[in-house]
Order: C-alpha cells, then sequence, then structure tokens
C-alpha cells in the first residue's frame, strides 16, 4: 500500500472526473453554487470510502456471480443512511440537491471502485482509496462551482455566506455570463477542465520520457 500513490491518482492521474470521466450527470448538473458542490462531494466521499470498506471486507465471502447485486445493496444502504441524515440535519442541501443524492447509488464512481479496487484489495487499502477518489472528486467539484458561480451568477459561497445565503456578491450582476449557471456552461467548464488536465498529463509523461 503507496498512501502517496494512491493519494496522487485520486487527486491527478486517476481524478475520477477529470480522468476516468465519471459521474459526469451530477459533476454538471448540482455545480451552480458552492454550497452544492461541498455537500455532494463529501456525501459521496462518506459514501464511496463506507462502501469500499465493506466491499473490501466482504469479497471473500461473497460469490463472484452475485459481485454486481452486493455492490448495490451495500451502497444503497449508505446512500440511505446519508440521505436521511441530510434531510434531517441540513435539510436546505437535501431540498437543493433532490434527487441527486438517492441517485449516489448508481453513480459509476462508486461502483467503478468497488469493482477495479475494493473487491481485489485489502480493508486498509480500500479504505484510503476512498478517501482519496472522494478527494478528487470534491475538489473539482468546487473548481467547478466557483467558476461558475462566480462567473455566471458574480457570487461566491451561495448557500452558506452572504444576505439571505445568497452569496458575496463579487462582480457587479450586470457582468456574469448567465450562460455558465445553465446545462451547456456545465458542458463547457467541465470540457476546459479536462482539456487542461489531460494537457498537464501530457506534458508531464514527455517530460519523464525526455529525462
Amino acid at each position: 500500500m503507496n498512501l502517496g500513490k494512491q493519494f496522487k491518482e485520486g487527486l491527478i492521474t486517476n481524478n475520477p472526473v477529470l480522468v476516468q470521466v465519471l459521474g459526469m450527470c451530477s459533476t454538471m448538473a448540482i455545480t451552480t453554487s458552492f454550497f452544492n458542490g461541498l455537500g455532494m462531494g463529501l456525501a459521496v466521499t462518506v459514501i464511496l470510502t463506507l462502501s469500499n470498506v465493506i466491499i473490501s471486507a466482504i469479497r471473500k465471502i461473497v460469490p463472484d456471480k452475485i459481485r454486481i447485486a452486493m455492490f448495490i445493496v451495500v451502497i444503497a444502504g449508505f446512500v440511505t443512511c446519508v440521505d436521511l441524515l441530510i434531510q434531517a440535519y441540513v435539510p436546505s442541501l437535501a431540498t437543493s440537491l433532490g434527487v441527486f443524492i438517492p441517485l449516489i447509488v448508481v453513480n459509476c464512481i462508486i461502483l467503478g471502485r468497488a469493482e477495479s479496487f475494493s473487491y481485489k484489495n485489502g480493508v486498509a487499502a480500500s479504505f484510503f482509496d476512498g478517501i482519496f477518489q472522494g478527494i478528487g472528486y470534491t475538489v473539482v467539484l468546487l473548481i467547478m462551482c466557483i467558476i461558475r458561480e462566480l462567473l455566471g451568477a458574480g457570487t461566491f459561497g451561495g448557500g452558506i455566506l452572504g444576505p439571505d445565503l445568497k452569496g458575496i456578491q463579487i462582480i457587479p450582476s450586470q457582468f456574469p455570463a448567465g450562460m455558465l449557471t445553465l446545462p451547456v456552461g456545465g458542458f463547457l467548464v467541465l470540457g476546459c477542465l479536462i482539456a487542461f488536465m489531460q494537457w498537464a498529463l501530457a506534458k508531464s509523461k514527455n517530460k519523464e520520457e525526455s529525462k
């Protein structure tokens, strides 16, 4: 188990959104405010980590033929717990994210890590994989939220800061490009981030090969 390598993979070289291109629906749909991105990122990180641990712990006693069904049952259990906790303690977040919290059950990031990592590795490695992949996912969400909220609405910290929790107005309301808060804005911002990540990885690879 190499924690440094796992952290680097989760954040950069194998980032679930920018490299593996997973979890696109929630990534583009909810990244219109910092509050949404932080809430979804933390929820996915918790569910991913706990699911990884349980799946890794019981992998040797579950027949291979029913492993996918087992993944769904484990993930659905944790999603239900997190969803109910959010509804009880952060109802505004539950209202804002809507159906995207229950849909974490079929989030490709969680199913993908269950199949490719936790079902094949020990509990400790799976625990850290869940945390690091979750951090990578959360960082991308927050970057997208900041870009779309700041340039699309001119505010920062919507749902957490500012008058009526609408965010702090940084750019006068007549200047922001409102298109960025629409679905097409999500596509544009995500496309630019993926392109930048691929460019950075290619540049790093070429530099290593030239040594």
